[in-house]
């Protein structure tokens, strides 16, 4: 998914791929999978499952265990192209916190990812 949402936004642009990302019955959502965008500070530019969290830094969330997630991203952004990341994060499906893992791939200054909830 994450593949088919960099491939959208180098063929259509930021702003029509953006709006198929946060478009929650769009083709980058599937079930409890969603895709994200940070910018490489960690402002989120495009989020699947929440709305109220484009346009804000979100530098100091942090997961239940304390864990400050987007700020890591935006760390190992600095020396990968791709990585895999652990976290706990709310499931939109079944409204508990589950032990996640995203997987991000930067592209230019951007940074795109999906997750999925592990048992």
């Amino acid at each position: 998914m994450v593949q088919k949402a960099v491939a959208a936004i180098k063929a259509d642009g930021q702003a029509k791929a953006f709006a198929a990302i946060n478009d929650p019955a769009g083709p980058f959502r599937d079930r409890d999978l969603y895709i994200v965008v940070y910018d490489v500070q960690g402002t989120c530019l495009a989020h699947g499952a929440n709305p109220k969290q484009i346009g804000k830094d979100l530098n100091g969330l942090r997961d239940s265990d304390g864990k400050y997630f987007v700020k890591e991203r935006v760390e190992l952004a600095k020396t990968k192209d791709s990585f895999w990341q652990d976290y706990k994060f709310l499931n939109p499906q079944t409204k508990l916190i589950e032990p996640k893992s995203m997987y991000m791939e930067k592209v230019g200054d951007l940074l795109v990812g999906c997750g999925i909830y592990k048992p």
